[in-house]
């Protein structure tokens, strides 16, 4: 068998006290890591999007809070509690959608009030220890989720996928890559098209250059060939990632992947929603009530430095779109509804039903 060992990024590095988050805006042309020590530090770079995806983007936020708290050991208990959910909100307030930096913040703020009778040095540690924790368990969510996805890639097949959910977005291996990485690592050949996803070009910039770097046949395209490329059955299945899904299974995902399943429906191509259970938001009953980010208007009049839209024009830029369950799957909606996802991390990959396939795989531990 030739070797297929992998090569995979690491966007988040937590190192003696030190956060280290690989600059993902500086991507494909340069590989820098900055070391960041502050919140203020950490939440910019989460606006900014130097580390995005909703897993990396939670542990982030999960170190940044630890970081916030490093100088606050001195305080009272009180005060001590008062000043982590002001830190906590401050940097939840930094990207609304991805439900991961809420629920990692969350998590902490548990920790802390558990151990409120705790000396204060203590509950520091405890803070910093469940956000090792985070880190430790997204990696392993990644690989159940590779695992149960794994059977679905064959030989030969075309796959299409939209914006980044790879390495890049999470601790190891990523939610809709990983299947794609473990497949090729066991051999199977295959090739993956990415849309470019406009407006900040993640597919581009950052799905093609960790798929190259492992070695992975990926071709990349523009987002309005999509449907040329599946009425010429040149794909086969798409698998994408999610940032929040609601009760009923509506997906929030990166712009665009409402009109790629809209595609895979009519051409009757499976198309796959890779996703921790933690995304699942049950206090959401539709994807109607999800929060979807606008982010700023020169994302979509400028190409990097340079003005591709005339001056004054109105712009719309939402990050994120909805796509309704029903292009999901029913399958995904019950699991939903069933599901507890509080502490229990568990991993789903649900495919739209089709006549091509209709069955569900999922994970947990």
């Amino acid at each position: 068998m030739k070797n297929t060992a992998l090569q995979r990024p690491q966007p988040v590095r937590w190192d003696h006290g030190t956060l280290y988050l690989l600059d993902q805006t500086r991507l494909p042309l340069e590989t820098v890591i900055d070391p960041y020590t502050t919140v203020e530090q950490v939440w910019d770079a989460i606006r900014r999007l130097k580390v995005r995806g909703a897993p990396a983007i939670g542990i982030a936020g999960a170190y940044g809070l630890v970081l916030a708290m490093r100088s606050q050991q001195h305080l009272t208990h009180e005060d001590f509690l008062a000043q982590l959910d002001t830190q906590a909100a401050y940097l939840d307030s930094a990207r609304p959608t991805a439900v991961n930096l809420h629920w990692a913040l969350q998590r902490l703020l548990r920790q802390a009030r558990q151990l409120h009778q705790q000396p204060v040095p203590e509950i520091y540690q405890a803070l910093e220890q469940t956000a090792i924790q985070i880190h430790a368990e997204d990696r392993q969510l990644c690989r159940r989720i590779g695992d149960h996805g794994r059977p679905l890639i064959k030989t030969g097949m075309g796959i299409l996928t939209h914006c980044n959910a790879g390495a890049l977005a999470t601790a190891e291996l990523g939610t809709a890559l990983a299947p794609l990485y473990l497949a090729h690592e066991a051999g199977v050949s295959f090739r993956v098209y990415a849309d470019e996803t406009r407006p900040l070009l993640q597919g581009a910039r950052l799905t093609t250059w960790e798929l190259q770097q492992a070695g992975i046949d990926v071709t990349l395209i523009c987002d309005n060939m999509a449907a040329t490329l599946m009425a010429q059955d040149c794909i086969d299945m798409v698998i994408v990632g999610t940032d929040r899904v609601a009760a009923n299974g509506d997906v929030a995902n990166k712009i665009g992947t409402l009109g790629v399943a809209i595609l895979a429906q009519y051409f009757q191509i499976p198309f796959y929603v890779a996703c921790p259970l933690l995304h699942h938001r049950l206090r959401h009953p539709s994807g109607e009530a999800i929060v979807i980010e606008e982010r700023a208007q020169d994302e979509v009049t400028h190409l990097g430095q340079r003005r591709t839209a005339p001056v004054g024009m109105a712009v719309r830029n939402p990050a994120f779109d909805v796509t309704p369950h029903t292009l999901v799957g029913a399958d995904h909606r019950a699991r939903n509804l069933a599901a507890s996802y509080g502490e229990t991390l568990r991993a789903g990959l649900w495919p739209r039903s089709s006549r091509r396939l209709n069955q569900r795989f999922d994970a947990s531990y």
